[in-house]
């Protein structure tokens, strides 16, 4: 799923502890029922209706679970879902409040979502979570590409997690502005303009001659990211940390491929100086102040929400292919804690959410692509043309490239280091961090982050 903004140290603390505030006493869910039972033999002996919340993160449609969820509470009167989408925010905010409610004990939801960046820890600690494996889940492991479904395995063996999205890559960009700079402004002729990174350089110099008050990008971070996740596939599969979980910043090639292109393209004038999913960001896309914008699948869920473009930019905004080949970038996973009261019930609404029918719907409603091999063959998701983005034809343009979508492995600490690498690929763009200054100081954050 989705990727986050960083904000600082003193607003992410803020920002958790109001989240815990006034979060924590919607966790719990309803205690009418009591201790649950393994779904081949017993069942729940609760008289009461069962509440299972759900708590996901990330900003526009998130995890698009909303037409799902309303479409299971419809049909069940027994088990309904209490949806909780608590912040845009994982690595600063969602991820270390979770983390504290699951080391605790009290807090978590019944079904919560994990970011590909927290996965690591997750795996490292099968003590935080149910085995699905009670409940029967193990049946779905053809449902899943190999990595993906290993992914939700502990470090002991035990199925903790089925895997929601993945992140297929694209680049969106403004058909009309591109029109407006006498650029192709189709999606095949526009993909044509950047097969390399440098193509894609030359092509935002000719557009900000055209559109003087427009920048090319958004910023550093959400282009470094792309690039990362694709000079990760040249490299071993590895970003921040080898599979020893060493950390490995300073001398992955693919690193400093991707921090090198995203001072290129701040030093050229290139960007709107914007960090992803900040409200500043958002209120850029609103004001038009950049026309590109690097797309994972997710993104286009978060590019047409409300709180960012939002409805009156549908149809401007188009999907084309990125520079450079594909990528993976992001995705998502659902577990259900150890904590909760209703565990059976908990792993059959995350069976649901995660199997075909929960991700047709994801897909038909936010645009992420899905994991489940069944859902990516399904002809509405196949044929699928995303009306916002000018009738974008995303089945086709997603569904192709994501049996080929290679995982980049992520440790322990990827999320903690991840927010300290961003800071900095975000601060050489805003001034903060001279650009002499940016690779050592990424590096010593790194090194900080990772303890």
């Amino acid at each position: 799923m989705i990727g986050n903004s960083r904000r600082g140290r003193m607003l992410a603390i803020a920002a958790a502890s109001a989240l815990a505030l006034s979060v924590i006493s919607a966790c719990s869910t309803d205690d009418g029922g009591s201790s649950s039972t393994p779904s081949d033999g017993g069942s729940s002996a609760a008289a009461e209706k069962v509440t299972i919340t759900l708590q996901t993160f990330g900003g526009g449609k998130n995890f698009g679970f909303k037409e799902a969820v309303d479409k299971w509470n419809a049909e069940h009167t027994d088990i309904q879902i209490k949806y909780d989408n608590l912040t845009d925010q994982f690595e600063q905010t969602y991820w270390p409040q979770m983390i504290q409610w699951l080391q605790s004990g009290a807090g978590a939801g019944d079904v919560v979502g994990i970011e590909e960046g927290g996965m690591g820890l997750a795996k490292a600690h099968p003590e935080w979570w149910a085995d699905l494996g009670e409940f029967g889940l193990n049946n779905h492991q053809a449902d899943f590409p190999a990595w993906k479904w290993e992914n939700g395995v502990t470090v002991d063996g035990k199925l903790f997690a089925l895997g929601t999205d993945v992140g297929g890559m694209s680049l969106c960009y403004r058909k009309d502005l591109f029109e407006k700079a006498g650029l192709p402004s189709d999606r095949e002729e526009v993909g044509k303009l950047w097969p390399t990174w440098d193509d894609f350089v030359k092509v935002g110099h000719q557009f900000q001659a055209k559109v003087k008050d427009t920048k090319f990008v958004d910023g550093t971070n959400t282009l470094y990211n792309v690039v990362l996740v694709q000079e990760a596939a040249k490299n071993g599969n590895v970003a921040y940390f080898d599979k020893d979980n060493k950390l490995i910043v300073d001398s992955n090639p693919a690193v400093k491929t991707a921090y090198d292109f995203a001072e290129k393209i701040s030093k050229e004038g290139l960007t709107a100086k914007l960090r992803n999913f900040t409200d500043e960001w958002k209120t850029g896309m609103k004001k038009s102040q950049f026309a590109t914008l690097g797309c994972p699948a997710w993104m286009l869920g978060v590019v047409s929400g409300d709180d960012a473009a939002g409805p009156e930019f549908a149809g401007k905004w188009d999907v084309a292919a990125v520079p450079g080949g594909g990528g993976n970038w992001g995705g998502s996973w659902l577990a259900v804690p150890k904590q909760s009261k209703h565990p059976k019930e908990a792993a059959q609404v995350l069976e649901y959410l995660t199997g075909k029918e929960g991700q047709v719907s994801v897909f038909n409603y936010s645009g992420n692509l899905p994991s489940n091999v069944q859902a990516q063959q399904d002809p509405a998701v196949q044929g699928a043309k995303n009306e916002y983005f000018n009738d974008a034809p995303v089945g086709d343009i997603f569904v192709k490239s994501a049996g080929a979508l290679q995982p980049v492995f992520l440790g322990v600490k990827h999320a903690q280091v991840k927010n300290a690498v961003e800071s900095v690929v975000s601060a050489i763009d805003d001034g903060s961090v001279p650009y002499a200054e940016g690779w050592k100081r990424l590096v010593d954050d790194a090194v900080k982050a990772a303890g």
